[in-house]
């Protein structure tokens, strides 16, 4: 990285102090303050502190945190790699990222999706991963047909290298607007939001799955050189070789992640017999899928934050007679619109255990009534732990899914685990 000019240095130092005071005191990772803090010294500091690095840039609606994680993964191949880990997605959080390996000539940053055209512009990315859009936090993000058009006319105007999946009609005409892309066959199980054309409004064509096209303008699936095969565990290469995945962390939608970063390392020289060990040791990603022991009951926590993202955790949970706390809360990280609630098949959930806990709790009882889900209220993980265990003898195990908020007050009851 070049040498920082002097105004630089010092926002990045004060920012370093504000981020270290704010852990020493428990109000957080200190990955947002520190950068805020900089800012207000040097409002120029990420384009700087970017300078002279390649950087990749992970965006999408679900995802985006696992794929970052497995990607900064694989590249440590070349050395030290800068990276926003615990998922502080907008340009405050790059800084502290940046600004915490100053001699990392990689890095690997999450960006929130809204922040995707700013960053790209003001980085100069070499490579930027593109993986799925569906409807999230629509009181703040605005609507995702919008977004896509936001990131094709950004990467319009960039020299950066797309790795998009191909999948996705609306990732794949913003990424259409790349000079340069790698187009992954990773998969599309959520589809709700994606039955009209991007590019024309007309209404595409969805047959044989994964295959797309809009009969009115012609628009279609991009030619795909890397492909997930859910089946058999394997991804196929560019060369059309598989190679099996085995990874430690569950269900198809990793499974897609991994692809995806995997072609990513490839963009950097990095052959899938390099990087796929080191995707195969990841287990748990800033809690998400992590186990945790209460009163001898393994708790696993899922993270699930929008519609997309709940079909995705209803295909990994455990057994049916595994016990499932649902929870839910509206604050600003989540938005504050829970009518999402509705746009979610929770009939997969009869015949299950299901307990409902969260500020929102009332929503998501009436929504999982309207679907004939029979549930039980519940204030804490451990007052369900006790309360199943006197109940029902023998359970060993309980899932949690929980979108954001939610999910981190969870996380932090049982020390912020990884």
């Amino acid at each position: 990285m070049s040498e920082l000019p002097l105004r630089a240095q010092l926002a990045a130092v004060l920012g370093k102090g504000a981020a270290t005071l704010s852990r020493a005191t428990g109000r957080g990772d200190g990955s947002v303050i520190g950068g805020r803090v900089a800012l207000k010294v040097e409002p120029e500091l990420l384009a700087k502190l970017a300078r002279g690095r390649r950087l990749t840039l992970v965006s999408a609606t679900n995802g985006k945190t696992t794929t970052t994680r497995l990607i900064a993964s694989a590249l440590r191949e070349l050395g030290e790699i800068a990276t926003n880990e615990h998922g502080a997605n907008m340009p405050t959080g790059h800084i502290t990222a940046l600004a915490n390996a100053p001699d990392a000539r990689n890095a690997v940053l999450e960006v929130d999706e809204k922040y995707l055209p700013q960053v790209l512009r003001d980085t100069s990315p070499a490579v930027v991963v593109l993986m799925n859009l569906s409807r999230d936090q629509m009181d703040r993000a605005s609507e995702i047909n919008l977004l896509a058009k936001k990131w094709r006319d950004a990467l319009r105007r960039s020299e950066a290298h797309v790795v998009a999946n191909a999948d996705d009609p609306l990732v794949a005409w913003a990424g259409l607007g790349a000079r340069h892309a790698t187009w992954v066959a990773a998969g599309q199980r959520w589809k709700e939001d994606s039955w009209c054309c991007p590019e024309c409004g007309g209404h595409l064509k969805r047959e044989p799955d994964p295959h797309w096209e809009c009969p009115e303008c012609g628009l279609s699936r991009p030619e795909t050189s890397w492909a997930v095969d859910n089946e058999n565990d394997t991804i196929i290469d560019s060369n059309g070789q598989p190679m099996r995945l085995e990874l430690g962390l569950p269900g198809d939608a990793n499974r897609a992640n991994a692809a995806v970063a995997v072609a990513t390392a490839a963009a950097y020289g990095i052959h899938p017999k390099q990087s796929l060990p080191r995707l195969r040791e990841i287990r748990s990603v800033a809690g998400r899928y992590t186990s945790v022991v209460t009163d001898g009951v393994e708790v696993r926590l899922l993270l699930a934050k929008n519609p997309a993202g709940w079909l995705e955790s209803f295909a990994v949970l455990s057994q049916p007679h595994v016990p499932v706390i649902l929870s839910v809360n509206a604050q600003i990280p989540d938005g504050k619109d829970t009518s999402w609630l509705w746009d979610v098949d929770y009939t997969v959930l009869r015949g299950r255990r299901v307990f409902v806990m969260g500020e929102r709790r009332t929503d998501l009882a009436l929504r999982l009534e309207t679907d004939g889900v029979p549930f039980q209220v519940a204030d804490t993980v451990a007052d369900v732990v006790s309360h199943v265990k006197a109940e029902q003898s023998g359970i060993t195990q309980i899932d949690v899914i929980a979108n954001y908020t939610a999910f981190q007050q969870i996380r932090a009851a049982y020390g912020r685990v990884q």
